[in-house]
């Protein structure tokens, strides 16, 4: 019998470099899209899906990561004497339950795979879910939920996928895949950060993944892969041809790379205009942007 996933690893132990200075006193996965924090994406996309357990991997200077989660006593007084019911509504999506959620620390930055793998006591003998916050998928369903859904079907190791133009291979984790519906793959090769020329396609692994025990204890042999990291897809890749197999789930969807300035502009863009009560601003600020620009270059 297939175990249910209901436990999620999220690594937010990186210390958001490409988002400095703002990140000097602010964990980036505070950083807001809109008005919601880029965690607080990866938790309602995990609770869509089914987890109950949240199992966070962070490092030094994360306390206010961890206190975003916790209960806000004065200011919910303040907002109920004020009757403003309707950010107490959006407060109460922050609250974790006492024990649902729990912190450890990555003591080194040694990869991915390591940060999956300090997580280890607490995933125990059973199937687990990774979501990197960086990753933002909007959708009209959850994709963690597919992939919930899908590895109840054919159990095994699940990762999210999506074809890149073939010059930005270099960036992701890339399968080889030998058989395709369109929507699964069953995986008969992954790369990490292949060359171009070396790549077996284009269809690169974003940050969903469902993973076995199995994939735990290949990451006990502390193996060192590209950037002399232990990296994630490796542990992965061992699972190939095995009992359980790995498989490629295309999501839909759009992704955005909160990890880089520019996804995370286009992000911040998109769930704007997402918003009903933002649309309409947005839209006739971002046509005046795009008539200057016209006429700028009209004038060069």
């Amino acid at each position: 019998m297939k175990r249910k996933v209901t436990k999620a690893v999220f690594p937010v132990a990186g210390m958001g470099t490409r988002f400095l200075p703002a990140t000097k006193s602010i964990p980036k996965e505070i950083m807001t899209l809109v008005d919601r924090p880029l965690i607080q994406y990866a938790i309602d996309e995990a609770r869509e899906a089914g987890i109950k357990e949240f199992i966070f991997v962070t490092a030094r200077g994360k306390q206010s990561l961890e206190d975003y989660f916790d209960s806000a006593p004065e200011l919910e007084k303040t907002l109920r004497q004020k009757g403003k019911t309707d950010l107490l509504d959006q407060l109460k999506r922050t609250d974790m339950e006492s024990g649902a959620i729990a912190y450890v620390r990555q003591r080194e930055a040694l990869g991915l795979g390591h940060a999956v793998w300090c997580a280890r006591r607490l995933i125990g003998n059973e199937p687990f879910a990774v979501l990197l916050p960086d990753d933002v998928i909007q959708g009209e369903r959850a994709c963690l939920a597919d992939m919930v859904e899908a590895h109840a079907e054919t159990g095994g190791n699940i990762v999210a996928a999506m074809e890149v133009p073939n010059e930005k291979v270099s960036s992701y984790g890339i399968l080889g895949v030998s058989e395709d519906n369109g929507v699964r793959a069953k995986v008969s090769s992954m790369v990490e950060k292949p060359a171009m020329e070396d790549a077996p396609s284009n269809l690169a692994v974003i940050g969903r993944y469902i993973l076995t025990p199995s994939v735990l204890q290949n990451l006990n042999k502390k193996e060192r892969g590209a950037g002399n990291e232990i990296q994630l897809t490796d542990a992965i890749a061992k699972e190939i041809g095995s009992e359980s197999g790995v498989y490629g789930l295309r999501f839909e969807g759009q992704r955005f790379d909160c990890g880089s300035k520019a996804g995370y502009l286009q992000a911040t863009v998109a769930f704007g205009l997402d918003r009903e009560d933002l649309r309409d601003e947005l839209s006739d600020f971002l046509q005046t942007v795009q008539l200057a620009s016209n006429a700028a270059a009209a004038a060069e």
